[in-house]
């Protein structure tokens, strides 16, 4: 409905909009793309939709709407993230694993600094996973913040998710008692540091290499390899992005899902999203049944 004010008259006059023709389904690949081959938005090849469009739905899917509401990426990840604590619960001793992974700059990133321990100037990535390697909060700094202060903004950015949390597992990094009195003050977790073996001989240490393996996933993903994201928010959104694409991939549902229940003649609506990656969660698609 378009208001019109002539000659001190109120004329309504009623547009018809064409129908949107283009497959959400389509935007999503395209941003596979970018992330999977490094490449920039204007390099996307013409077999998927214009760049403009697809950065488009980037910005509206990894901005966030309010300060109180997170972005469309990250809403995705903390519903699957509290289903899998969910179905985890019943069991006394529910862990999570914590870690942060440093990452050089290129030219293009805003955002950098030096740490120390690690020789990287660049940023740092903070992730905290459950059993099975899959993410429970993600959080991004600079490189010269320490791993223990890292974690804490982590768990206090994510409260929601560490509620039913019984242990912590961390690394020698986020040694001293006042972390773990700190941690046990947000949550009612147990922190337990995993030493590794002062031989200076590599060894798999049990349930501490899933993280690394998580942080191997994002290896996949080129333009992970090294940040080249202006904003730390950007950055976070590629990473969960990443996680979404690798959980989701091979899945017939989802393209399924994609093809059907997501496509809208008129809007687009987030929540259809959120609510459709949740069922592909509860159908066992991410490697753990309900």
């Amino acid at each position: 409905i378009v208001d019109l004010k002539l000659c001190n008259r109120t004329i309504y006059v009623h547009v018809q909009s064409h129908p949107k023709h283009i497959d959400p389904y389509d935007i999503f690949c395209a941003m596979l793309y970018v992330l999977k081959n490094g490449c920039t938005w204007r390099d996307l090849p013409a077999d998927y939709p214009k760049w403009s469009t697809v950065y488009y739905y980037w910005m509206s899917w990894s901005k966030a709407p309010t300060p109180d509401k997170p972005a469309l990426l990250t809403q995705v990840l903390k519903k699957l993230s509290l289903i899998t604590i969910k179905a985890r619960a019943v069991s006394p001793n529910f862990v999570l694993i914590l870690d942060a992974q440093s990452i050089k700059n290129t030219a293009t990133a805003e955002n950098k600094g030096y740490d120390g321990g690690k020789k990287i100037s660049g940023i740092k990535r903070h992730l905290a996973v459950d059993i099975n390697g899959f993410p429970q909060a993600i959080h991004i700094t600079r490189a010269n913040i320490a791993d223990r202060d890292g974690a804490i903004a982590l768990v206090t950015l994510n409260l929601e998710q560490f509620k039913l949390v019984r242990t912590m597992m961390v690394d020698s990094g986020y040694t001293g008692q006042n972390f773990a009195n700190e941690i046990s003050s947000l949550t009612s977790a147990k922190v337990i540091v995993v030493k590794r073996n002062e031989l200076h001989q590599f060894s798999v240490i049990p349930q501490r290499w899933l993280i690394e393996r998580s942080f191997s996933w994002l290896g996949n993903y080129h333009r992970l390899w090294r940040n080249c994201e202006r904003k730390l928010n950007t950055s976070l959104m590629m990473v969960s992005l990443a996680f979404i694409g690798y959980f989701s991939k091979d899945t017939k549902q989802f393209l399924r899902f994609f093809d059907g229940i997501f496509r809208l003649g008129h809007e687009v609506r987030p929540n259809l999203l959120v609510l459709s990656l949740i069922s592909l969660r509860l159908h066992g698609l991410f490697g753990l049944v309900i």
